[in-house]
């Protein structure tokens, strides 16, 4: 779309696209000391996820090592983090949650 200017130039509208911000995937890593069912408490307090969903994620992370909790913009995924992190060891549980970029 073009615009006339007073003095006969043409004006051209530019669509300036917005790049949108970097997602992360938070990740629980498995160890052999955090007991199943914690993971799940956790998968379901911090990841809004229901028991069925929260079960499935423990079983991976339990079978393949890892498990993908969400995926989200920096901030979220790192406050997520944390709030794990915070809450494994406030309950003596050495479960490592990580965030990676997508």
């Amino acid at each position: 779309m073009a615009t006339k200017h007073q003095d006969g130039s043409l004006l051209e509208a530019r669509r300036t696209r917005l790049t949108p911000p970097p997602l992360y995937r938070v990740v629980l890593l498995n160890d052999d000391f955090t007991p199943m069912d914690f993971v799940v408490t956790v998968l379901q307090r911090f990841f809004a996820m229901n028991r069925e969903q929260a079960t499935r994620i423990m079983l991976k992370v339990h079978t393949e090592g890892r498990g993908v909790c969400g995926t989200y913009p920096r901030d979220v995924a790192a406050t997520k983090v944390e709030q794990v992190t915070a809450f494994a060891r406030g309950n003596q549980h050495p479960l490592a949650c990580v965030m990676e970029e997508n």
